[in-house]
């Protein structure tokens, strides 16, 4: 095993170790499938479809359906959560709602975004690599189990809390950042179809308020999940809060915005307009331009 793999492949169980503390801490007071909590059932299941689908894209060397089989996998696994869960209320119903027209709409839109451009330059290299890619697909399992967190802990509570203030807010801001993120990426799309903006960076529209709207409203409507689900919670399921917390971690320090930038850097960098652009335009949360 080179240098190189041997980490990679040692991130795999680590991985595994984070999902299974979530799975406990989201498991207290659920549904359980036979002798496993259904919680940790979904979790499971999230980061086997996964390696399942790690394997054809590994000897096809393509991530074509990286982002489609992360957008199934959400719909899979809270469609399960509320087959199985015994009964369901107002809660669960609407957080399942919530989540599977996100996934829906980023799922698709991404891999319509992916056939148009040929390829998704963060597997340009890992992608032949077996442990790189390996821990690619991993990842986004672990992406899934803990954005989808402290919904699943709701949606497989035994416990039924009646919806009140709290609850409703989070769907005002779930409402809220999920508009924000489908405006800006349709004005990026449009943007990006005109001819005479190739080789252009965006800087309208919301992308003069923010050098990352779409990110800023992904953020906030998980936030909105989170304020729908709490209530619900009891126990350790409140660690599953930790969703909206590590979606901002990933955006901010990790796959989001960091690569994003640093290609910006180098393909426009030193250009007036865009160092102007760059110095007066915030990285994330929204601010009016002028």
């Amino acid at each position: 095993m080179s240098g190189s793999s041997a980490p990679k492949l040692l991130a795999v169980p680590a991985s595994l170790a984070l999902v299974g503390g979530l799975s406990w801490a989201g498991s207290q007071g659920g549904a359980m499938v036979g002798p496993v909590p259904l919680f940790a059932f979904c979790a499971l299941l999230a980061l086997l479809i996964q390696w399942i689908a790690f394997v054809p894209a590994y000897l096809a060397g393509t991530e074509r359906y990286y982002d489609l089989t992360g957008s199934g996998t959400y719909l899979t696994v809270t469609a399960l959560a509320i087959g199985l869960t015994p009964s369901t209320d107002t809660r669960s119903g609407l957080l399942a709602a919530l989540v599977a027209i996100w996934a829906a709409r980023l799922g698709t839109y991404l891999f319509r975004r992916i056939r148009a451009d040929g390829k998704d330059r963060r597997f340009d290299e890992v992608k032949t690599s077996f442990s790189g890619f390996l821990l690619a697909w991993t990842l986004q399992g672990v992406w899934i189990c803990f954005t989808l967190g402290a919904a699943l802990a709701a949606i497989t509570s035994l416990d039924s809390v009646p919806m009140a203030a709290p609850a409703w807010i989070g769907l005002v801001v779930w409402v809220v950042g999920f508009g924000i993120e489908v405006v800006a990426d349709r004005q990026k799309r449009h943007f990006r179809s005109d001819p005479a903006n190739e080789g252009r960076f965006i800087s309208t529209g919301l992308w003069a308020w923010s050098r990352h709207p779409n990110y800023f409203g992904e953020i906030v409507l998980w936030i909105g999940i989170a304020l729908i689900a709490a209530p619900a919670l009891q126990g350790w399921q409140y660690a599953t809060l930790v969703s909206p917390v590590f979606v901002i971690l990933l955006l901010t320090m990790g796959s989001g915005i960091p690569p994003l930038e640093r290609r910006a850097d180098e393909k426009w960098g030193g250009q007036p307009d865009y160092e102007r652009y760059k110095a007066s335009t915030p990285v994330l949360v929204p601010r009016p331009p002028g």
